[in-house]
């Protein structure tokens, strides 16, 4: 009986670390992000955060870059679609 008073605490104690590790490990194979301490997190959120300046930076950059490519598209295309004559005659107009 002795024994069994002494493994209850011990088995007790044990289940947490064992099932993070088992946790980690399940994770670990899956491709997920391991769990990490306190002090990481707050480490990691910093990060995040200067990477999310950083690409909604060069978000704002391509759009306006996207904008501008449509506008000169669009142009072609007018110029594609519009008759030969009409075209000569806009471009005669600009000498």
């Amino acid at each position: 009986m002795s024994q069994l008073g002494l493994m209850i605490p011990i088995v007790a104690i044990a289940i947490g670390p064992v099932c993070w590790v088992a946790n980690n490990w399940i994770r670990a194979r899956h491709g997920h992000e391991l769990e990490r301490f306190e002090g990481e997190f707050e480490k990691r959120d910093k990060e995040t955060g200067r990477t999310v300046a950083l690409l909604t930076n060069q978000n704002e950059k391509l759009n306006g870059q996207v904008s501008r490519l449509e506008e000169r598209i669009a142009v072609l295309e007018r110029i594609v679609t519009d008759p030969a004559d009409r075209t000569a005659r806009a471009i005669d107009q600009l000498r």
